[in-house]
């Protein structure tokens, strides 16, 4: 599903180079949960960018699905971030005074899609929030707000979660049920999930953790679930 080779990307400030991952080889098979762990500055998010098709590496070959990368011009790019790519944030971006259905919806109607309310109500249902179909942001729960951004990655049946510190706003109940959540579709729908997280607690739900330090891999362990 997802292959990187020898994949570094630099950042140039003024006149200094700034390496933030330094010769990264990683494969993601179909149906993984795979946690990427490391402190402030290791490149975490670089790495997540870069799988998200949200940045380019500086060298090196990222594979996604067996399609080069590369090669895609952009608006290629932005059809694999609608619809084979499932984004999950820690800030939840919902957008406000619109209804959790409307923002679970938005997805479809930037891909032109048909069938979008009955799509965004399924979805709505696979996380457990049908009865806060008409509800805004602000008059739903922390925990909530996060289940809706879920069904917003899924109405479009991408292949890849990617979820950025998804529990980082919220509290400890609510955190896992979220992670019980991304576990759940997982194991149940087969659904590859790539998750980006620095709590210990939060990583043991994936079955695979991969840690980085100065931008390069330390270690890459599986486990059970």
């Amino acid at each position: 599903m997802i292959t990187l080779e020898g994949i570094t990307k630099t950042y140039r400030m003024g006149r200094v180079e700034v390496p933030a991952l330094q010769g990264i080889d990683l494969h993601v098979g179909r149906g993984d949960f795979v946690a990427i762990m490391g402190a402030s500055g290791s490149g975490k998010s670089t790495l997540m960018n870069i799988i998200g098709c949200l940045d380019v590496p500086t060298s090196g070959r990222y594979l996604l699905d067996g399609t080069d990368v590369a090669r895609l011009n952009d608006d290629e790019l932005a059809r694999i971030r609608n619809r084979k790519i499932g984004f999950v944030f820690q800030s939840f971006n919902l957008i406000p005074r619109t209804s959790a259905l409307h923002n679970v919806e938005m997805p479809l109607v930037y891909a032109g899609e048909g069938g979008r309310t009955a799509r965004a109500r399924e979805a709505l249902v696979a996380v457990g929030l049908a009865d806060r179909a008409h509800h805004q942001p602000t008059e739903l729960s922390g925990g909530q707000q996060q289940r809706a951004a879920i069904a917003r990655a899924l109405v479009t049946n991408p292949a890849i979660l990617l979820a950025d510190e998804p529990t980082g706003n919220l509290d400890s109940g609510s955190s896992l049920e979220i992670m019980k959540l991304l576990a759940t579709l997982n194991a149940e729908q087969g659904r590859t999930v790539v998750l980006i997280t620095h709590e210990q607690d939060i990583a043991r739900f994936a079955t695979r953790v991969v840690e980085l330090r100065d931008g390069r891999i330390v270690r890459d362990q599986r486990s059970d679930p």
